[in-house]
C-alpha cells in the first residue's frame, strides 16, 4: 500500500469516528500518523540526486510575491498589468504551463511576482505539478490568492486545504509551544494555563508516536492537537496571504461588498483595472518592507537608492544595515545618527541594537583611527630634541 492509500484510509477512519471525550486520544494517534505521512511524501525518493523537475526562478529584487489559484482566474493577466511582462492568458484553462517571473516597482523597491501553474484539487499528492508550484510558493514572502469572485466559495477552502497539507499555514503565527529533545530523563511536561485540548496523556501518545521518549515540552498557550503536531514536526512556514478576488464586473454591489469586507482580502477586477492600487498598498504592508536612506557626512541625503530591509529577510535594526552595506562595517561603527519615525529627536545618536522605521535617514560615524605610537590625537611621546639632562655623555676621548 502506497503512501497515499495509507493517508486516504487513515482519514476515512477518522470521518467515521465519532468526536466526544472518549474518542480523543484516538483521533490524536491518527492526526500524528497522517502528519508523518504527508511529511514522507514531499521527501524526495531514496537513491535519487533531487527532488524532480521544478521550475525554481532565481531571487531578484528586495522581496517575493507568488500568485497561487485555480486555472482561468485571472493570474496571467494581473502579472502582466502589474509589472508589464507578457505571461500568455486565454479563456482555456492551463495556458501558464510554467512559472513566469515580473518585477514590480512600487516606492523605489523592487518585488518579484511569480505567475505560477493553476494547482487543482490534490495537487498535494501530485495532481497537476502541484508539488512544484508549492514548492516555489514556500520560498516566497507572501501569497496572493487568486480567486473567482463569481465562483463558489469552496475554491478558497480547497486551496486552503491543500497548501495546509504541505506544511504552508496561512495567516497563522507559530504556536507558543517550547518543544526540545532530551536524550534522558523521560518526558517533562508543564504548562503556564488551563488546557482545554490537550491532556498529559494525549500528549504522551503523540510523542510515543513519534517515537520520542525524552523530551522537555511546555505549553505558554492554550493550543491544539494540530499545533502540537506542527511544532514536532518543526516543517512547517507561516506565511502571509492576501485573498484577492477578480472579476468583481460580473457580481452584483452586494456580493463585492460582501467579499470586500471579509478579512485579509481584496476586491480587484483586470479587466475594467479597478482597485489594483489598493492591492498593491495591501501587499507593501503585508511584506512590511524598511526603506532606510544613507546620509554621507556633510552631504544631503541620498533619496535615489535607499537600503531596503525586512524583519523576514535578516532584521531591520542598525546592526542588519550595516551588515547589508558591508559585513566588516559594524566593527568600525562607532555611532549613527538617524533621522525619521523612530527616533525621538532629530538627529538622535544610536547604538547597533536599534531598531529603524520606513523612511528612517541614517548617517554612520566611524571610529577614528588610531595614530602609529600614541592614544587617538593624544600622543604618549614627544618628537622634540631630548633634553640636556636625558642626552647620553659620550665616552671620553683616549688620551
Amino acid at each position: 500500500m502506497g503512501i497515499i492509500e495509507k493517508i486516504k484510509e487513515i482519514e476515512a477512519e477518522m470521518a467515521r469516528t465519532q468526536k466526544n471525550k472518549a474518542t480523543e486520544y484516538h483521533l490524536g494517534q491518527l492526526k500524528a500518523k497522517i502528519a508523518k505521512l504527508r511529511t514522507q511524501l514531499l521527501e524526495p525518493p531514496k537513491g535519487s540526486s533531487g527532488g524532480g523537475e521544478g521550475f525554481e526562478v532565481t531571487k531578484f529584487g528586495h522581496g517575493r510575491v507568488a500568485l497561487i489559484g485555480f486555472p482561468s482566474v485571472g493570474k496571467s493577466t494581473l502579472l502582466t498589468m502589474l509589472t508589464g511582462t507578457h505571461s500568455e492568458s486565454a479563456s482555456y484553462e492551463f495556458t501558464t504551463l510554467t512559472c513566469i517571473p515580473g518585477i514590480i516597482h512600487y516606492n523605489d523597491t523592487k518585488i518579484q511576482l511569480l505567475d505560477l501553474p493553476g494547482i487543482i484539487e490534490g495537487a498535494s499528492e501530485g495532481k497537476g505539478r502541484g508539488r512544484q508550484v508549492i514548492a516555489v510558493a514556500k520560498s516566497s514572502d507572501i501569497v496572493l490568492m487568486v480567486l473567482d469572485a463569481s465562483k463558489s466559495e469552496g475554491h478558497r477552502q480547497i486551496l486552503t486545504r491543500e497548501l495546509e497539507a504541505v506544511g504552508l499555514r496561512l495567516n497563522k503565527r507559530p504556536p507558543q509551544i517550547y518543544f526540545k529533545k532530551k536524550k534522558t530523563g523521560g518526558i517533562s511536561f508543564n504548562s503556564t494555563l488551563p488546557l482545554t485540548h490537550v491532556d498529559e496523556k494525549l500528549c504522551y501518545q503523540i510523542l510515543h508516536e513519534y517515537k520520542i521518549h525524552n523530551a522537555e515540552i511546555l505549553f505558554r498557550e492554550d493550543a491544539t492537537v494540530d499545533d502540537l503536531i506542527d511544532v514536532i514536526e518543526g516543517n512547517r512556514k507561516y506565511m502571509k496571504c492576501i485573498y484577492v478576488y477578480n472579476k468583481i464586473d460580473v457580481v452584483g454591489i452586494d456580493d463585492v461588498d460582501r467579499l470586500a469586507r471579509q478579512p485579509n482580502s481584496v476586491v480587484i477586477s483586470c479587466n475594467l483595472k479597478l482597485n489594483l492600487d489598493r492591492l498593491l498598498s495591501r501587499m507593501w504592508d503585508e511584506m512590511g518592507l524598511v526603506r532606510v536612506y544613507t546620509k554621507p557626512q556633510g552631504q544631503q541625503p541620498d533619496f535615489s537608492d535607499p537600503v531596503v530591509l525586512s524583519a523576514d529577510r535578516g532584521g531591520c535594526s542598525v546592526e542588519d544595515f550595516c551588515n547589508h552595506i558591508h559585513r566588516s562595517l559594524v566593527k568600525d561603527v562607532k555611532y549613527v545618527l538617524v533621522w525619521g519615525i523612530s527616533a525621538r529627536h532629530y538627529p538622535q545618536h544610536c547604538g547597533l541594537s536599534h531598531v529603524l522605521r520606513d523612511e528612517d535617514v541614517v548617517q554612520i560615524v566611524k571610529k577614528k583611527e588610531k595614530e602609529e605610537g600614541g592614544r587617538g590625537r593624544f600622543k604618549s611621546h614627544s618628537n622634540a630634541p631630548a633634553r640636556i639632562s636625558d642626552r647620553e655623555k659620550k665616552a671620553p676621548l683616549k688620551t
